[in-house]
């Protein structure tokens, strides 16, 4: 009889040894589910590969880029033309509509930290928020890359793509010579904004993977707040040897019939190359790699 009770014995405690180890696995299998982001508040909790994302900022394509599926996105971010696939089954959302975004049960929400409404973003989802421009535009998609758990794949694109922009930059140099000038504006109503090297718009291509020269009058009023705005009359003041021009065409476009503006030499001699602005807003990934493409055409007539 006490050779059974020890055999008894024997089962249960292993039966319970059998519980407490599955149960440890299961609590490992469950921590692997989350990673912590050490964001610029602290660290946050968030999932290890999320799969419904609301994007309250410019970082849409770093995450269609990545692969990351977005179910909500800002208006801006929606109305780009290069984004049109990724975000075709995202809805539309601000940082005011948390019914809204409650109802896409997001598990991950990213956005900037200038935001209002922080505080309930977070009671929804793991909320990860960014000062524009902390960090420079390549080491941002790396950022976001650590947010999704995909620093490799992130990190890999930014040394391919700083590879490719050397390697074109080099040619257009070659083409249109090492002092030749490149102006960046945008039109509004009655005025246009120059941009310096980091407000998207190309110019960090431009400028800061190309090397290509801005003009110094530009450099002393853009470069260090990133945009100025002038009347449109003194644009020509502005243009160096060539001119992007990031056309909204929904603002005054009367100027490109002005004769004022057809006279400025970069007009003239067919120097300017019209983007469509909505392509041209951001310095995302997918954005960046757009309009690198859209250089090289322009500059080089690629393709």
């Amino acid at each position: 009889m006490k050779k059974w009770l020890m055999i008894l014995l024997v089962l249960l405690l292993a039966a319970c040894n059998s519980n407490e180890e599955s149960k440890q696995n299961a609590d490992k299998t469950e921590k692997k589910d989350t990673i912590v982001y050490e964001s610029e508040t602290g660290p946050v909790e968030v999932p290890a590969n999320p799969k419904r994302v609301v994007v309250l900022s410019s970082y849409a394509g770093d995450l269609i880029q990545l692969g990351v599926n977005i179910v909500g996105v800002d208006s801006w971010s929606k109305g780009n033309p290069n984004f049109k696939e990724g975000l075709k089954n995202a809805e539309v959302v601000s940082n005011e509509d948390l019914e809204k975004i409650i109802e896409l049960e997001p598990d991950l929400i990213i956005g900037l930290n200038n935001i209002e409404n922080a505080d309930k973003l977070q009671e929804i989802a793991p909320t990860v928020l960014f000062t524009y421009g902390r960090k420079d535009y390549l080491q941002q998609h790396i950022e976001i890359g650590k947010v999704v758990n995909k620093e490799k794949e992130a990190t890999e694109w930014v040394n391919d793509f700083k590879e490719r922009a050397a390697q074109i930059g080099k040619k257009i140099k070659e083409k249109i010579g090492e002092d030749a000038t490149v102006t960046v504006v945008e039109n509004d109503e009655k005025q246009f904004y120059l941009f310096g090297d980091n407000w998207a718009r190309g110019t960090e291509i431009l400028y800061q993977e190309m090397g290509l020269k801005m003009p110094e009058k530009v450099k002393e009023v853009a470069l260090k707040p990133g945009y100025y705005a002038i009347s449109q009359e003194v644009l020509g003041d502005y243009v160096g040897d060539y001119l992007i021009l990031s056309l909204t065409k929904e603002k005054d476009t009367t100027f490109l019939k002005a004769d004022w503006y057809n006279e400025i030499e970069a007009v003239k001699n067919g120097h300017v190359y019209t983007a469509d602005a909505a392509t041209f807003y951001f310095n995302d990934a997918l954005s960046l790699d757009y309009q690198l493409d859209f250089f090289e055409k322009a500059f080089l007539g690629s393709h």
